[in-house]
This record gives C-alpha cells, structure tokens and sequence, in this order.
C-alpha cells in the first residue's frame, strides 16, 4: 500500500519529487517533458494527451478514453500514440503521500529513426484497439528516464546530452509490450499513420463544414473503413472529435479571452448558441457561463425560471 512506512520508493519518484513541491502541472527545461504532482483523488477531467508516455512514481491515475478505463501506477506506464480526447482521474494520492509523474511528449521522428537504426524488424502488426495502452515498465526504461531526469540538474549539459538520452527512451518503449502500438503511427501504410494524419487537419480545421467522404478521401480511405478506424482508435467519430476540439477551444476563448457565450460559439464553428450551450453542458456538466465563472472561482447567480441557459 502506498501508506506503507515500509513501502519502497521508485527512483523516479525520489527524482521528481524536490521539483515539485506543490501540486500542479510543470514545464521543465527539456522540450517535451512536464512534471506532475496531485495531493488527493479527484474525479476524472476532461483533457486532451497527445502522443506521450505518462507515468507515475508513486500513487495511482486513469485515463478514460472512449469509456474505457486505463489505470496505471508505479509499475505500469501509460502510451498514448494519437492526440486522444480523454478524461484523466486521480486514483491515489495524499498530502503524505502525493501522486507524482512524468508526462513525455513522443517524437515520431525518433520512433522512426529507432525503428531502422536499431535493428528492430518492421513488421506489421495486428490493428490495436485504441490509441492508448498499458505497458509493464522495464528497468532498461526505468533508467534512461531516470537519467533524464537526473539532467535537469544540469542543464548547461541538456541541449547535448538530452537528445541522446531521448532516442535511448524512444528506442526502449519500441522494445516494451507496447512497441506494436507505436508502429502504427510510424508505417505509412497502416491506418494509424492514416488516422493520425486525419486528426492533424481536424485540429487545424476544426471551424469548417465536415464532409467525412473527403476527409477520407484526404487520407486514402473508403468512408466506412475510415470511419471505423477512426472510432476504433479515438473511442469517439470524426464528427463528435470535432466536436470536441470547438468545445474545449471555446472554453479556452471564454476563459482567457473572455469572449461570451454567443461570440466564442461562433468563433468555433457553431451556427446557433443554443446548440452551443446544449453540447457544451453535455460535455462539461453545466451551462458555459456557470463553467466559466466555476473555473475563475467567482460566484455565479442561477438563471431565473424559464430563462434559456447559456
């Protein structure tokens, strides 16, 4: 149990924790990589993760993709190998005993460059089920992530010595359980290749009119088979993703740019408000402007009988 006083402590966990002493989110030295630390439990958030490898050394997370649950904790790392809407959730944490970890941005250049200069063979690999998975972490990844970390405290050595340190990690996960899933984004043949191409043109044009046939005529496939993989490996369809990117942009709009409720839902493509405000509650929980004012922590009034939500 992690409330053990007898409870060994990983050597990530000894590592990240004189860098994080309060909880939050933090952006180190070395591109890519980002630190984490919670002080209890909280219930799942939605968030986006891009292609990563997450871990943690002590305590325990999940990460809800599509429904299903993928719960890891010091002796299983999380991959993720498509920019995934997801829910996160904490599972184990306390003041004493914090969940702490690492989030690992993955570059597929260097998946590719250790996929032929390492001698691994390029084989094809039954489709996953998803775009997220849960790996056994060997003491040979363990180490260089270690090493890794160890460099922050050095960092006039990072801009030399990282980059070698990168490819040695890129390298190992290819060797892990998880290796096939990460080959699906790398052979440009395969449908995650294909599927993680249709995602970048989402991102960049979340505002215009879908038409699944030329999406999928953009990344040569037939709209069945398109649409399948694309929900088989997101858990959600084309049109719900785009969904997603214009909710999440618009709260990203009311929150920073304080744009209200009717100019953020055009801004992202929508064509009504109210419809706005009807899937936004269903992503969020609640009215736009009730989020908002939650998210800032100012008091919000509740509308008045029979008013139309916003």
């Amino acid at each position: 149990m992690i409330d053990s006083p007898l409870r060994h402590e990983s050597p990530l966990a000894l590592n990240i924790d004189p860098r994080v002493s309060v909880p939050g989110d933090f952006a180190t030295a070395i591109p890519g990589l980002s630190l984490f630390r919670r002080d209890q439990p909280a219930p799942p958030a939605v968030c986006m993760v891009e292609p990563s490898l997450i871990l943690v050394g002590r305590g325990e997370k999940r990460l809800w993709v599509g429904g299903e649950g993928y719960s890891y904790d010091p002796s299983r790392f999380l991959v993720t190998s498509l920019d995934l809407p997801a829910n996160s959730e904490v599972m184990l944490a306390s003041p004493d005993q914090p969940c702490v970890g690492l989030v690992l941005k993955l570059d597929v250049g260097m998946l590719a460059e250790a996929l032929s200069k390492g001698g691994l063979p390029a084989r094809r690999h039954p489709s996953m089920s998803t775009g997220a998975g849960i790996g056994s972490l060997s003491p040979a990844l363990e180490d260089a992530l270690d090493r890794l970390l160890t460099l922050l405290d050095e960092p006039e050595a990072i801009p030399v010595l990282a980059p070698l340190i990168l490819r040695e990690i890129h390298y190992r996960l290819l060797n892990t359980d998880q290796g096939a899933r990460l080959r699906q984004i790398i052979a440009v043949d395969g449908q995650g290749y294909r599927i993680a191409k249709a995602i970048d043109w989402l991102k960049v044009n979340y505002t215009e009119v879908l038409r699944i046939e030329e999406l999928a005529a953009r990344v040569q496939m037939s709209p069945p088979t398109f649409h399948h993989h694309f929900r088989q490996l997101t858990g959600m369809s084309p049109l719900q993703y785009q969904k997603w990117l214009r909710l999440n942009e618009a709260r990203r709009l009311m929150l920073t740019e304080h744009l209200d409720v009717s100019r953020a839902a055009f801004a992202v493509g929508y064509e009504s408000p109210s419809q706005f405000s009807r899937e936004y509650g269903r992503l969020f929980g609640t009215a736009p402007s009730r989020d908002i004012a939650l998210l800032r922590g100012q008091p919000f009034e509740a509308e008045a009988p029979g008013a139309v939500a916003n």
